[in-house]
């Protein structure tokens, strides 16, 4: 029988999980900063690396947590292996676009999508779990659905960067909700299941005399191998915050990271930002402030 937590331990963990979960978001936030070093890299074969040093160093966290039993129980169950071939499939585009929207200079969509992508997330909800949406949800989804169709009808064509991150992200997210396996084994197996793929990828740029392994660029092919551990890293600080956090508290977090890319997009890198554009972020910061005060309103009360 468990022992009951006292409030000093409890609030002990409070503080554990808002460091953990602010870790994880700020190094999700400075993600576009690391990719920046492997831009002379074309971004199939970045996430080809990714996915390769991500097998060593998401195995290694496992193996030396003793894990490895919840691995094997994913692998040996067809029902869950397909949901991860499914995942595995998501975070694959996900990854390969937003790699590639770094290295074009174009990381102000790859903060619109991720600011998007609660706002979708409710629209598969609502979709394939036929959840029903409150008078705030609804007003925060319209309004960025019309964000994003007057910058089609402004800027002359649909943000397909944005829109496919924020869509592959919330699929991705679906997907492991209804997927019964821990966070971190899921990933093990998904990129497990990517693996095949991405090896040969990089064995045929190899043998087709692309520089694939940069090898005589010894400062590149570093920042490659660190891709597994700046994979597994933030992954596994999200775990452990997810642990102790409320949902709610998680949710907010989860803003942090495209403000980062924000900020880096017009401050650091000097894209432009245009009043389509601004238009659009500023629509789309009005659905997430809707989209919050419902979720605080919501979450007040389930209390």
């Amino acid at each position: 029988m468990s022992q009951p937590v006292s409030e000093a331990e409890a609030q002990a963990e409070f503080r554990q999980g808002l460091f953990f979960g602010l870790s994880a978001y700020v190094m999700w936030g400075f993600f576009p900063a690391y990719y920046k070093l492997t831009d002379s890299v074309p971004a199939d074969i970045v996430v080809s690396h990714r996915i390769v040093w991500s097998i060593l160093f998401v195995g290694l966290f496992l193996y030396l947590r003793r894990r490895w039993q919840e691995v094997r129980e994913a692998l040996g169950q067809p029902a869950i292996l397909v949901r991860l071939m499914a995942s595995a499939a998501f975070i694959g585009v996900n990854w390969l676009v937003f790699v590639w929207a770094i290295e074009q200079e174009r990381v102000l969509d790859v903060s619109l999508g991720y600011f998007i992508n609660p706002l979708v997330s409710i629209l598969v909800g609502l979709v394939v779990l036929h959840e029903r949406l409150t008078m705030g949800q609804g007003f925060a989804v319209a309004i960025a659905a019309l964000a994003v169709l007057i910058q089609a009808i402004l800027a002359g064509g649909v943000p397909w960067v944005s829109l496919i991150l924020a869509f592959s992200f919330a699929g991705y997210g679906y997907v492991r909700k209804v997927t019964p396996v821990k966070a971190t084994p899921g990933m093990f197996v998904e990129t497990l299941l990517l693996f095949p793929l991405a090896a040969a990828y990089l064995l045929y740029s190899l043998g087709a005399g692309a520089d694939a392994l940069v090898l005589g660029d010894i400062p590149v092919l570093l920042a490659l191998i660190g891709t597994g551990i700046v994979t597994a890293l933030p992954l596994t600080l999200f775990s452990a915050a997810a642990r102790r956090l409320p949902l709610f508290m998680l949710g907010l977090m989860q803003y942090l990271a495209p403000s980062l890319h924000f900020l880096m997009a017009i401050y650091v890198w000097n894209e432009p930002l245009d009043q389509t554009k601004l238009l659009a972020f500023a629509m789309i910061w009005t659905a997430l402030a809707v989209f919050t005060l419902d979720s605080w309103k919501r979450y007040r009360r389930a209390r």
